[in-house]
């Protein structure tokens, strides 16, 4: 696993922050989640538009639930693991991998707020999930999408992995092994 740093007595691990700049020269920070995110969480959900909320839950999803919020924002930061990419303080993106249970696979999921897309941040998600994911022994990633979503489906097929696609009522099922290799943002 990477360096995670220093470990927080709530297991946080604060070496996995970094601050990078995107390809429109923004400057925003990746960090895992944390459990006092829940506001700032649901605010970000309420800034996207039903288009993106749509290509992320497959259905118009206005609101996350209490529920929904708790189980989003804490994870286990090993079988269970999210980033958000933040800007001042704000959440402008999230992606997450679940490890599938009794497997060397996880499901993995990005969404990202529409102004902040087209700037190279799903490809970075998906850079800092693997990282962590192949440190807890995860081998693959899975993911489902729309089949109408090409820019989901081009994060994938163009992030250097070795990509497998099915197709079946609409959705696009991509399953790729997580080994390190140079990803393109």
């Amino acid at each position: 696993m990477p360096d995670a740093g220093p470990i927080a007595s709530d297991g946080y691990p604060a070496g996995l922050e970094s601050t990078e700049r995107l390809r429109d020269g923004s400057v925003v920070l990746f960090r895992p989640i944390r459990m006092t995110d829940g506001e700032r969480m649901a605010a970000f959900h309420e800034t996207l538009s039903p288009r993106s909320v749509y290509r992320r839950f497959f259905s118009a999803h206005p609101r996350l639930s209490a529920g929904e919020v708790e189980r989003f924002t804490h994870v286990d930061y090993a079988e269970r693991m999210a980033f958000v990419v933040t800007d001042d303080g704000r959440i402008v993106a999230v992606g997450r991998y679940e490890r599938l249970q009794d497997t060397d696979e996880a499901e993995v999921a990005f969404v990202v707020t529409d102004d902040y897309q087209h700037r190279g941040i799903g490809s970075r998600l998906l850079v800092h999930l693997a990282e962590v994911a192949r440190g807890q022994g995860i081998a693959r990633f899975h993911a489902q999408t729309l089949s109408e979503n090409r820019d989901m489906l081009s994060v994938f097929l163009s992030s250097g992995y070795p990509v497998t696609t099915t197709s079946e009522s609409g959705t696009v099922t991509v399953r790729f092994p997580i080994d390190s290799v140079e990803v393109s943002d």
